[in-house]
């Protein structure tokens, strides 16, 4: 008779499994490519493209850009960052462009460069509005 709603929960990617782990003290010179979580606590210099996630912990250095689905900025980031979900965390720094969906920054976070923010259109609104 009475049905439950299927309620959209948005899962955080702190509790999700990590896979990559680079250590505070370790730098890493060169591009990282993945599919899965990356954690980052050193520092990159390099580009960062992953499809599952990224968080970069609060000593957490990225020199290039970053491209993933989601990610969490705690440390600091001089380059640009493409995510569908982005969260600034107050101990993060972005210096560069930002391509996202989804924004959260929190008080204190430092952010200098552009904003691009677009939904991501449907297929079948894509096919609709052309017909």
């Amino acid at each position: 008779m009475f049905k439950k709603k299927k309620e959209a929960k948005s899962l955080s990617l702190n509790q999700q499994e990590i896979s990559t782990l680079i250590g505070y003290g370790y730098e890493v010179n060169g591009e990282i490519k993945g599919n899965s979580i990356i954690r980052i606590d050193g520092k990159v210099t390099g580009n960062v493209t992953t499809e599952g996630g990224l968080i970069l912990g609060d000593k957490g250095i990225i020199i290039g850009d970053v491209k993933t689905q989601s990610a969490i900025i705690y440390g600091s980031v001089t380059g640009n960052v493409q995510a569908l979900q982005l969260e600034i965390k107050k101990t993060g720094i972005v210096d560069g462009d930002i391509k996202t969906e989804t924004l959260e920054i929190e008080l204190g976070a430092q952010y200098n460069g552009k904003l691009e923010m677009k939904q991501i259109i449907k297929t079948e609104d894509k096919v609709l509005a052309t017909v």
